[in-house]
């Protein structure tokens, strides 16, 4: 697995770079195409954060936590990614199957939709926005089923996600509901 580490208000010692990279070598033997994630460290307010994110096929499964030591948040970030993959393989792999997906297709076009939202957002943050506005985040909109979206809204650990329905070709947005359902909103176009 290839890993790119960043460090917010900390240093990224060899030591942990040495570490992240071990505790993330155990997600290898889930997968046959080797995989490049993207891990932050940093530390808020006493607090030390690890954040990750992977791309895999059309899912991006990502996770933080935080805790009074890194080693710890790093421990508990790889378990809850590994707890995903675990979840969903099986889901990913049938729906794969299931649509007859070119594998390494999507995980280039993943590495390329990954790229240009990188370029994206460091384009949004550099532009003046209304004080109303504490945040704006740019994506890709990718075409799949309801069921998917709802796959990848529980990947990112998300409460909604948009996306272009495969059924009807318009934008929906699924999002988790109390109760543990799941809504779907679909605009009507007049």
């Amino acid at each position: 697995m290839r890993l790119t580490i960043k460090g917010r208000n900390v240093e990224v010692t060899d030591a942990l770079r040495s570490y992240v990279e071990k505790r993330f070598s155990k997600l290898e033997k889930y997968f046959s195409n080797e995989l490049e994630g993207h891990v932050t460290l940093l530390v808020e307010k006493g607090d030390q954060r690890a954040e990750a994110t992977i791309p895999i096929n059309r899912f991006i499964l990502r996770a933080e936590e935080s805790s009074a030591d890194m080693y710890a948040s790093i421990d508990q970030v790889v378990d809850k990614i590994e707890r995903q993959v675990r979840k969903y393989k099986t889901r990913i792999n049938r729906k794969a199957k299931q649509t007859e997906i070119n594998i390494g297709e999507l995980m280039r076009q993943e590495e390329a939709d990954l790229k240009a939202a990188q370029a994206d957002q460091a384009e949004a943050d550099q532009e003046d926005i209304a004080d109303k506005i504490s945040k704006v985040k740019q994506f890709h909109v990718r075409m799949m089923d309801p069921e998917e979206a709802i796959m990848q809204m529980e990947l990112l650990d998300h409460d909604f996600f948009i996306f272009l329905n495969a059924e009807s070709d318009a934008i929906d947005v699924v999002y988790r509901r109390k109760g543990g359902t799941y809504g779907l909103l679909q605009p009507l176009m007049k």
